[in-house]
């Protein structure tokens, strides 16, 4: 069966802060829902800088808690590439129609490397895309906790057999598109109808009202871009699936992530003076440099 493999250990603390910022999130995203018309999140003037200023901040703790200790030099190498290939990924989609050429790349690594460095994949891609293509803005905070949701989700995903693999993830990837743009609708849609309507946000209005009126939002302006992203992400995740698995599988077994470095203790019985010796011996008879035993 097909597992992740963990290039970033989750530690307790870092597991913890990782849930922390997931549910400050969860907030950042859902506040009209709770808003009372009286509250400051109700009058919504400054609601989006706020959660935009205070998210960057929670990240930052997140991947500080998830590199102590946990992020090598092997895995930042890894990240930085994944990063790379998918801020230049991403504008040849730029969106249009929701054709989204990233998240596949998410997905993928996300699967491959474990639940934190999706997490980490996924805000450090968007991140990177937008200083690329001058997308830096207060939207910016939601795209990249968005992003890494998506990642940690793909590396959560259960073991399954080779061959229900690509299903599961093709299936993962059109469910994780269509609620990474619910998720996007909900941090402007408080100031996007303008107008008051039946799509408008009501602050102070019951839960469930403000709800319905937000899904009759989402229908009317994006259900095409979101069902857009999700057949995105189902067709490179089919087409480009298993020749991507495997490379970063490959890549993952030579970076040996899951390996701790131990010295050989085949001859304890010699000593550093005479394991030096034994050593320089036999590079002079031209034995290979891997075999060699201290």
């Amino acid at each position: 069966m097909a597992g992740p493999t963990r290039a970033i250990a989750l530690r307790p603390r870092s597991t913890a802060a990782l849930a922390l910022v997931s549910l400050a999130g969860l907030l950042a995203f859902l506040w009209p829902l709770f808003a009372t018309a009286g509250s400051r999140l109700g009058q919504h003037a400054d609601a989006p800088l706020l959660f935009a200023l205070l998210l960057p901040l929670l990240m930052a703790v997140v991947l500080f808690e998830i590199s102590e200790g946990g992020l090598d030099v092997k895995a930042v190498a890894m990240l930085g590439v994944l990063s790379a290939v998918g801020a230049a990924l991403r504008p040849l989609g730029a969106g249009t129609a929701g054709l989204e050429t990233v998240f596949f790349l998410l997905v993928l690594g996300g699967r491959v490397f474990g639940p934190a460095f999706g997490f980490v994949l996924g805000s450090t891609t968007l991140f990177a895309s937008a200083l690329i293509t001058g997308g830096v803005g207060p939207w910016l905070p939601y795209q990249m906790l968005g992003a890494a949701w998506v990642g940690l989700g793909a590396g959560l995903l259960p073991a399954v057999r080779p061959r229900w693999e690509l299903v599961l993830l093709a299936a993962y990837g059109a469910v994780a598109g269509l609620l990474y743009g619910v998720a996007l609708n909900f941090s402007f849609w408080p100031f996007a109808s303008g107008l008051q309507s039946d799509v408008s946000f009501v602050a102070g209005a019951a839960p469930w009202e403000n709800l319905r009126r937000f899904g009759v939002f989402s229908l009317a302006t994006s259900v095409w871009w979101d069902l857009g992203r999700a057949v995105t992400n189902v067709v490179l995740i089919a087409v480009t699936g298993r020749a991507v698995l495997g490379t970063l599988r490959r890549a993952s077994r030579r970076a040996a992530f899951d390996t701790e470095a131990a010295f050989d203790q085949a001859h304890p019985e010699v000593d550093g003076d005479q394991a030096t010796d034994t050593v320089l011996e036999r590079v002079e008879e031209g034995a290979p440099r891997h075999t060699l035993h201290g």
